[in-house]
């Protein structure tokens, strides 16, 4: 299978590079985030000035002019298209309960400020207690429990503003 790069500069030039492409480029490493090519018989200094892996943004400056460069594979692109992000965690806004059971517990109450992992509601289900816990840092908006109060699978329980 021959890897392609969708390569963008500046926000401005779109380029396509294939594998074989880029296993003939003349590069000389100097250090570790400069390099010497040579191109065409032409000679460029190089140098990665910021890198961002998840991102996969790179400035690089050349004769000494900066690059801003985004480099995404084949598989980036194609995960792009079916609307997920690679690095990026969508924002959940509301937790619904898991399974149908008894609300033993609130311990949050509209307005309170949670961090990723703070027990919101502790679910008593087939005998067993669940802390259900905050998938993210925010503000509760509502609660649309009470405690003592038996829920169904996927009814709303808390909102996040």
């Amino acid at each position: 299978m021959k890897h392609a790069y969708q390569v963008k500069v500046n926000d401005t030039f779109d380029f396509k590079i294939d594998e074989k492409t880029v296993k003939k480029l003349d590069t000389l490493q100097v250090s570790d985030s400069e390099f010497h090519v040579l191109h065409n018989h032409l000679s460029y200094k190089t140098e990665i000035t910021n890198a961002n892996f998840n991102e996969k943004s790179y400035s690089v400056k050349v004769n000494n002019t900066v690059y801003h460069i985004n480099i995404h594979h084949e598989l980036d692109i194609l995960i792009k298209e079916m609307g997920f992000e690679i690095g990026i965690t969508k924002e959940v806004n509301e937790i619904k309960a898991p399974m149908p059971g008894l609300i033993l517990e609130i311990n949050v109450q509209v307005g309170s400020e949670v961090k990723e992992g703070d027990t919101l509601l502790i679910l008593e289900a087939m005998k067993m207690e669940n802390a259900l816990t905050s998938p993210r840092a925010g503000i509760i908006k509502t609660i649309s429990v009470t405690k003592g109060e038996t829920v169904d699978k996927n009814q709303l329980l808390i909102e996040f503003e």
